[in-house]
Order: C-alpha cells, then structure tokens, then sequence
C-alpha cells in the first residue's frame, strides 16, 4: 500500500514477488483501502511504502490493516518516521535527503528494496532458483555503472523535449514489469511540467486510448528487449499506422526499434526483472528538461508538497 510514486514501486514489487515467490499480491492506493473492506488477517503481510514515512493516508492504512491482525513491514527513507515506528519491521532505502517534491531518488531506491524483498521472500519459500537470484543480485550491483550511463543520455533527452515542448498531452505505454513505468513517467511529467499525461499498459491502448492518437499525441514508449518486446513493438506500429509519434526507451543495439519510433532513447541492456530501474532514469530526465524548457519550477511545483500529511 502506497501512494503516488510509491505506489508505482509497489506495482513493480508485485510482479517481483508473485514471479519469485508464488504469493498473490494485491497493491492498493493507501487512501482507498480503508474506504472498503479490505480482506485482511494474521496470514497477510502488510508492507507499507512511503519516501517521507509521514504520508497521512499510508499510516492510516497501515493503522487499518494492523487492526485486522496483519504484520507489517514498511519500506521507508527516513529512519525513525512515524511509518518506521509504527510497523513491525523496516526496511529504510537510505537514499539521502530528498529536496525535490516530485521523487526521483527515493523512487529508485524503492525499486531496489522491492526487488530485494521478493528474492528474500523467494528463497525463504524454496520457489526462487538460487541461480537466478545470484543473476539478479550480481545486476543490482552492476546498476551504478548502468545508470551512469542512462544518465549519459541527458543532452540527447533534451533534444527530444525540445520538439515537444509546446504539446499539452502525452501518453506512456508500458507492458509487463514496465507498465508501473509508464505510471510513474506521465505522473513525473504532470509533476513538474504542468503537462497531461496518461500511463497505460500498451495492451489496453485499443480498448479507448488508441482514439487520441494523432500527429499531435507523442507516445512514450517503454520497448526494452525482453518477454513482452514483440507486443509492445506490434502495439506500436499501430500507432505508426494512426501518424502518431513514438518516443522509444530501447535497449542500446536494438536497430528493430527504429523501424517504428521515430526517436529512440537507449538503455544499457540488463535483466528483465531489473529494467524498471533503468528506464526511470531517462523517463525522469524526459519530464525534468521538459519542465525546465517550460519555465517550470522542478524542484517547487505548484499545489505540492513533500508530504501529504493531512487526508
């Protein structure tokens, strides 16, 4: 349970634990999850996420949950937060001080904490194949060098919004484990741009999304190579189809993607269950220069704060 960008962490932890550790996940948006009425006991683990530990409607939540007999362990940034206190156990990301509202850090931080939670939880159940989990954390610890590199790509990411900056809508597709990604891409970009922006799973795009698509609608695509590579790029061609315009977050090689994007941002290549780590960082500096060619204020948004502390 979460909200905003954490939210999206826990997405992501869903497909990590129910891949590694067969356990049904349910993610729900904090504030609503005391509003019904939730099936909870002494058999589920309750795992609360917030940067600040302070959010209002994830201690309420939690308060919810606790009282139906669940244990609780929340990820959290800030070390004694009333989160901290108040669950059974935590896990603190230890990202730093945060200035910024809109979370960047904090969020891949979050990832990283997610993805740790479900080898554990994997392994203590005997469904993770030791292997893998060596694989996975092996590219955890490979991912500073990995980053750099994304980060290598701001000029470039730049030059993109540069053609984009006088478009009011956009819309992020992601399939798979990327689809969290796509959330929180066009949740940045509303952030601190002022910009609106849709995140959808690329699949459901002919259900009622596909009808904006025009040459003014730039799509954002999450296509790094992996399970789910031949749909999402079937998804875009169909855009091509419609004179839309895909702004692709690729795997670095990929020469297939260009054949349907019309600008591609690579990513280093790495484990599939670790790409939504990867492709934060360009969907983050998207939003970032965006913004900043808007004149817009990234640190200090308008209407937000760091911590929703009242419902």
């Amino acid at each position: 349970m979460a909200c905003g960008t954490s939210w999206h962490a826990a997405l992501v932890g869903k497909y990590l634990v129910e891949a590694f550790a067969r356990l049904p996940v349910e993610v729900d948006i904090a504030s609503e999850f005391r509003y019904r009425k939730p099936v909870v006991d002494g058999r589920v683990l309750t795992v609360p996420i917030s940067q600040s530990g302070e959010t209002a409607d994830t201690l309420a939540a939690l308060r919810e949950a606790k009282d139906h007999g669940s244990r609780a362990v929340a990820i959290c940034n800030v070390v004694g937060s009333s989160l901290a206190r108040e669950a059974d156990g935590v896990v603190y990301t230890r990202a730093g001080i945060e200035i910024g509202v809109a979370s960047t850090k904090a969020f891949t931080a979050q990832l990283v904490a997610v993805t740790l939670l479900a080898l554990k939880l994997g392994l203590a159940r005997g469904f993770a194949d030791p292997a893998v989990v060596r694989q996975v954390v092996k590219g955890l610890a490979e991912l500073p060098d990995l980053l750099t590199v994304a980060l290598q790509q701001s000029d470039a990411i730049r030059r993109i919004a540069e053609r984009f900056v006088d478009r009011n809508h956009f819309l992020y597709l992601g399939r798979g484990i990327t689809f969290p990604l796509a959330l929180e891409g066009a949740l940045k970009l509303k952030e601190i741009s002022y910009v609106h922006a849709e995140g959808y799973p690329a699949g459901e795009m002919k259900h009622g999304p596909i009808a904006l698509i025009n040459s003014r609608m730039p799509v954002v695509a999450i296509a790094p190579k992996g399970s789910t590579y031949k749909k999402i790029t079937s998804n875009l061609e169909e855009i091509k189809a419609r004179d839309g315009i895909v702004i692709a977050v690729a795997t670095e090689g990929d020469d297939e993607i260009g054949t349907t994007a019309d600008f591609v941002i690579p990513v280093p290549p790495i484990l599939e269950w670790l790409q939504p780590l990867l492709v934060a960082v360009p969907l983050q500096l998207l939003a970032y220069h965006l913004a900043v060619l808007r004149g817009c204020d990234v640190d200090q948004p308008r209407n937000l704060a760091k911590s929703v502390t009242v419902e």
